[in-house]
């Protein structure tokens, strides 16, 4: 990377001006909160610090060049056809320079940013570009099997939609020559950046004022004046079957960003490892939390054990996040040893167990147990380790760490909440009223909802408020909550432990599984009468898929490996069950309903008992 030479997009005119316009009228004690602030106040305090490392393609970019970079792709975006404020720009992208860059220039010029999952099939992918109405689609090469860049259709108000492909160079030729569509994007971005300061300087000549002022760069973009327009638009799965769009705005990224400065004590000595995707809940909002802190990006494009620990034993790493099942190939490679550095881990979609928390810690990696949802921004809940554990035993401290813990700094206070008791209805209460949703006894015992609300809550979801309605309750006087549909106890201590998911949602690998839209596809085979699909323990991932099915009385038999063809074709690959297994019928209640649980319990059982 030494030799390395950015190119023109990249490289900062002199007197360069790393601040947005504001809007008109705005008093001085007031500038509206927005992330891409991070990034111009970082390339002030240091600009010639390296922002981003992309070691794998050899390139890097400091602060400033970085800066300048992207203020070129917020030109270029907002001159492609038809561009309006407002307007969708998908992104589907591994681990990048790009999707980072897009983060900071969509919400620039009023855009908001639809981060896709690289893992979805195209089927999935072109449900989410319909849906969110992108108009722009921001597309690594590796990846271009999901979209057809020749012709991309066009968004639902009839529109074309632009596809711009990049290769991941960071030059405009790559070593065969060949040019990389993105940064000739970023160049004709550079282009218009410049045209605009000429003519803003032939303005400032005649109207005969001193040239200095003429200098703009990012002023041509001004900050939103209001803080909740949204920003970003990620999709999550739930049992509906369908993923639904969340919408996230410019204030709550901001003080989402903030409260990971803190909670993961970032510093402007920190190197984040990028093992996290970027495309899930905005990367948990570290793509603008490194920014904040005057951090370093590490750049790594997929989940590869030998190529993190190389990172972390000659990238200088300090941070890293990533689930349980990441933590468990990480410590298992052959090249793990213990580290000369404490590096910092941020584990969330379950608990570190008691071996793998020895693990980490016997090479230096401390794990801090984080929980939340898309609809939270990522983490919004972390567990505060005790001083006094220390002392206690790797089996005890786990237990203890398994617990969610305590609202992040810009949240309200995480509750877990029930419906009141039935024997008071009439007693100036209903049983059926939102605004008497009562807390639980910090008994450890009581079970209820885990609520939250304020600044790390969505705006809702989009083009979809019955859904936004079933999660987003209690009326304005009293507060609304958002109930997150897992279930949990509030121990003595105060700290919010899960007891169970909600929604039957499946956790693979950090990859949330809508059991029912597996089932849904399932049982479009033509030899299944009934199937239900529930997660199975697995030692690596957690959690997997498993299907029980019930087959037509006219089938006398059907192999799992046609049943797994059937579903490889219709889902994406960590959604298809591992197992199935063909049953006579599927237990259910007195009214018909599968009773799951039980299904559970039996899986569970098998599982306790292989150990023996």
């Amino acid at each position: 990377m030494e030799s390395y030479v950015p190119p023109p997009s990249s490289v900062p005119p002199p007197d360069f001006r790393l601040r947005m316009a504001l809007p008109h009228g705005i008093p001085v004690h007031r500038t509206p909160l927005h992330p891409v602030n991070f990034l111009l106040r970082a390339a002030c305090v240091d600009p010639n610090k390296y922002g981003i490392v992309h070691p794998e393609r050899e390139f890097r970019f400091t602060y400033v060049q970085w800066a300048a970079r992207i203020l070129s792709l917020a030109f270029a975006l907002r001159a492609t056809p038809n561009w309006k404020e407002g307007d969708r720009c998908a992104v589907i992208a591994p681990n990048t320079p790009l999707i980072l860059e897009a983060y900071n220039a969509v919400p620039a010029i009023g855009g908001i940013i639809v981060p896709c999952n690289i893992r979805n099939t195209k089927q999935e992918i072109e449900y989410v570009l319909n849906h969110s109405g992108a108009t722009v689609i921001l597309l690594d090469s590796a990846f271009a099997h999901l979209v057809d860049a020749n012709n991309p259709g066009r968004s639902p108000d009839g529109r074309p939609r632009t596809v711009i492909v990049s290769n991941d160079t960071g030059r405009l030729s790559s070593a065969n020559g060949l040019p990389d569509p993105y940064e000739h994007f970023l160049m004709r971005g550079r282009e218009l950046w410049t045209q605009t300061q000429l003519d803003a300087d032939a303005e400032t000549a005649r109207k005969g004022l001193p040239m200095e002022r003429a200098r703009r760069d990012w002023e041509h973009f001004t900050l939103p004046n209001d803080e909740e327009i949204p920003i970003v638009l990620s999709y999550t799965s739930g049992t509906t079957g369908r993923p639904k769009g969340v919408l996230t705005s410019a204030r709550g990224s901001y003080l989402a960003a903030v409260s990971n400065v803190f909670e993961a004590t970032l510093t402007t000595s920190s190197v984040y490892l990028w093992v996290l995707a970027c495309f899930h809940a905005a990367g948990w909002c570290l793509t603008w939390a490194v920014n904040a802190a005057i951090a370093t990006h590490y750049i790594l494009r997929k989940v590869d054990n030998a190529a993190i620990w190389t990172a972390l034993m000659d990238g200088g790493i300090t941070h890293y996040a990533g689930a349980p099942t990441v933590q468990i190939g990480i410590v298992n490679h052959p090249t793990a040893k213990r580290l000369p550095q404490k590096v910092r881990v941020l584990v969330a979609a379950s608990a570190p167990t008691a071996q793998l928390l020895g693990q980490m810690e016997a090479l230096n990696l401390e794990p801090v147990h984080v929980y939340g949802l898309t609809e939270t921004y990522g983490p919004s809940v972390r567990r505060y380790a005790n001083p006094a554990w220390a002392n206690l035993s790797v089996d005890a401290r786990a237990r203890l760490q398994a617990r969610q813990g305590h609202a992040y700094l810009a949240s309200d206070e995480v509750r877990v909440l029930r419906r009141p008791d039935p024997s008071k209805a009439g007693q100036g209460q209903k049983d059926d009223d939102d605004d008497h949703l009562v807390d639980v006894r910090s008994d450890g015992v009581e079970m209820g909802e885990i609520a939250t609300r304020g600044n790390l809550a969505m705006l809702g979801y989009y083009n979809d408020t019955d859904a936004t309605s079933k999660v987003v309750r209690g009326r304005s006087h009293a507060g609304s909550w958002f109930l997150t549909g897992d279930l949990a106890v509030r121990m003595p201590g105060g700290e919010v432990m899960i007891l169970d998911r909600g929604k039957d949602i499946i956790i693979s690998g950090g990859e949330n599984i809508s059991s029912l839209n597996v089932e849904t596809e399932l049982a479009t085979h033509p030899a299944v009468m009934e199937c239900c699909v529930v997660a199975a323990p697995h030692p690596r991932w957690q959690e997997v898929p498993h299907a029980f099915v019930v087959l037509k009385t006219s089938v006398s038999a059907v192999s799992e490996d046609e049943l797994r063809k059937h579903c490889v074709s219709r889902m994406s690959k960590f959604a298809v069950p591992a197992k199935f297994e063909i049953i006579s019928e599927l237990p259910k209640n007195s009214t018909g309903k599968i009773l799951k649980a039980e299904l559970r319990k039996r899986l569970l059982a098998a599982a306790d008992k292989a150990k023996l």
